[in-house]
Formats: C-alpha cells, structure tokens, sequence
C-alpha cells in the first residue's frame, strides 16, 4: 500500500514504482496518488486531489474527506493485506495511517521524509515508534533521525533523474507559439486550486508592470496536473498582456525560460536543477501563516534556499506577493548581468548537493529488503 497526499508525492511515488517492478514485476499497489501512479498500475483507493490541500485553515474544509479516507484505508488493509506500507511525505495524515498499520503488524517505510528540520521537531518520537526504516533525500536529515534511533538512510533528490525537457529548444519554442528573439518568463501559480487562486491574480498584474519596463517579455503558464485551463481562461481572457497556457511539459517551459515566477514547493528545486533564476511566491491564509510563523524554525520556505542554507533567490512572502513587488524583483535579475550569473552559479551548488542519479532506484532496493526481511 502506497500513500501520496499531494501531486509531487504523485510523481515521486511513481517512479519509485518503476524502479520496484523493474526489479520485481510481480509486486502489486493499492493506495492513495494521481494520474502518474496509476498508469504505473497502482490500484487507486482515492485520488490525490481529494487529499492535497495547502493550509490549516484550508485542512479544515478536507478534514472530513481525510478522516474518512483514512477509515477506508483501514478497511483496505484488512481486505488487501499489504506486505508493505509506504508513506511520502504529507505527515498529519500519513503518521495517523503509520498508527493504524502498526497495530495490524504491517511495516511501514516512510519516503521523503516530514520536515522535521522546519517545525514540530517532536514528530521524530512518534516517527521512531511507528516507522520500520525512513528514507530521505536531503544528507543533513540523516543525523536528526539517527539522534532520535530511527533506521534512516539517504538515497539522495530523485528530482535529478526527472527534472529533463523532452523536447529541444527551438521544437519547444515552436511548439508553444513563443517568439524566440523575446524573453520568456514562466509563470507557475502552484499545484492546488487555493494556491492557484490566491497567486495567479497577482502574478498576472506583474505581467503588465514588467512589459512597461520590458516590451521584449514573453510570459507562459504550465499548467499542474489537476489544475483545469477552464479555470483560468476567464481570468487570463480580459488581460492587456497575452499569456501562453500549456498542459503539463513543465520542464520544456522552464528549460527554456529566463525566468520563473513560482510558487513555492517542490518546483523550486526543479527550476534549480535546470538552474534557472527565480522568484518565489507564498501566500496562504491569515491563519495558516499566523500559526507557521509560530512553528517554524527555519530562516527560508523556498527547497532552494532550505538546501543551500542562505536565500539565493528571493521569498515574496504574504503581503509582499503584490505585483510591484513581483516586478520589482523579477526586473532586479533580468536587467543586472552579474546578480543574474551569479544566482546560476548558486543553483549549480544546490545541485552538486542533492546527491548522484539513481535515488528511486536506491530507494526500490530497501523496498525489497524490506519486504524480503518481513518473509524471512
């Protein structure tokens, strides 16, 4: 049984599949993920998108579909009987699901580890009595886990096997419509329908403050899996300033891209992989950010800059997503030649950082020991 909570949990879960049947065939899923884990085959208990949420104030609104998909996933393991449990990331839901497969004897190995280094380090007790092994991708949660006696390994970022475009420079730039001797900036306005609707407004104002400064900008939006083009035609269609909307192929938008404004999460790693400048965006309720800014214990909410332990590239943060600021920002990059290298540089090291190619299939070979161990 596989349990993704969010659509990057979706991605990663499915490769990691990949490497499991490439080495064992027989083995079989059921669980919780998205469109990426069933065409790997895993039997969907419920969609990702029933589960994904960015909040606490927005958790609440879900807070009765979790419960009940977590009552169905009990029922599950009764009917199903898994071997296995394997949890990625998405942590209120997925240690509550750890508490159940333990008193069912079913081993649990966590994938992509809750970010205990960030806040609420007191989770790693109730990790240590509930999780059988934890796998991780950064190198500095391995010695947190080791201090709390969790069976912890680094496997290195699988993001370096699957962050590539599929298509060329000039097939990508054709194939979107985009003008190759303009500037292109992408726009990715996040993975959730709330992200979306808080972030896309003032991303979209920017647009216009940076083609008064900058004629010569091209602005493209990929959309993220779940994440409907209906949905934002209304908006995008009485703007002054023409946006390209695609589906899916995130990465031929960023890799051609001399710019990206994003919202923060898994895609600011992926832009620097492809070490691509950026702005990051973050903006959720009142409450939510009331109660992080008490919790958190880290200087930085962009991966990028978590990783390399110092901000490298901008964090908008709450009131200051407005689309001055936006602009303001993306233009401070796009019109300064050294600051602009330099951050590609610093992405560079983000990069060397993350480990070697191969962190699923490192991953996929504990899978079967530990399936291998349970037999025994």
């Amino acid at each position: 049984m596989l349990v993704a909570g969010e659509v990057s949990g979706d991605l990663h879960g499915a490769h990691l599949v990949e490497a499991i049947q490439k080495i064992d065939p027989e083995i079989q899923f059921c669980g919780v993920g998205g469109e990426s884990l069933e065409k790997r085959g895993m039997k969907l208990l419920h969609h990702v998108h029933s589960l994904s949420v960015v909040g606490i104030s927005e958790a609440f609104r879900k807070l009765r579909t979790a419960l009940k998909t977590l009552r169905e996933l009990k029922e599950a393991m009764e009917q199903e009987k898994p071997d296995l449990v394997i949890l990625i990331d998405y942590p209120e839901f997925n240690l509550r699901l750890a508490g159940i497969a333990r008193k069912k004897g079913i081993p649990v190995l966590y994938y992509i580890s809750p970010q205990i280094w960030a806040w609420r380090p007191g989770r790693v007790r109730s990790i240590a009595k509930l999780v059988r092994k934890m796998v991780v991708l950064f190198p500095f949660e391995v010695p947190l886990y080791e201090a709390a006696g969790v069976d912890v390994e680094w496997v290195g970022h699988p993001l370096l096997d699957i962050v590539k475009p599929s298509l060329s420079r000039e097939e990508a730039l054709k194939q979107f419509g985009l003008d190759p001797a303009q500037k292109t900036i992408a726009l990715l306005p996040g993975s959730r329908a709330e992200e979306v609707a808080r972030l896309l407004p003032p991303l979209l104002d920017s647009t216009i403050l940076l083609r008064k400064k900058m004629p010569e900008l091209q602005f493209i939006i990929p959309l993220a899996p779940g994440i409907s083009g209906t949905n934002l035609h209304p908006i995008l269609r009485d703007g002054p300033v023409p946006i390209r909307v695609v589906n899916g192929l995130s990465y031929d938008v960023m890799a051609l891209s001399d710019l990206i404004i994003t919202a923060s999460g898994t895609a600011t790693l992926e832009a620097s992989i492809l070490g691509k400048p950026m702005v990051i965006v973050y903006k959720v309720s009142s409450l939510t950010y009331w109660v992080a800014r008490a919790l958190i214990r880290v200087k930085h909410i962009g991966l990028v800059n978590l990783v390399a332990g110092k901000e490298i590239v901008k964090e908008l943060i709450q009131g200051e997503v407005n689309p001055e600021r936006i602009a303001g920002e993306a233009l401070r990059l796009l019109k300064d030649p050294v600051l602009y290298e330099k951050t590609i540089e610093s992405m560079a090291e983000v990069r060397q950082s993350l480990g070697e190619r191969g962190a699923a299939s490192r991953a996929a070979r504990i899978v079967l020991s530990l399936l291998q161990e349970n037999k025994l």
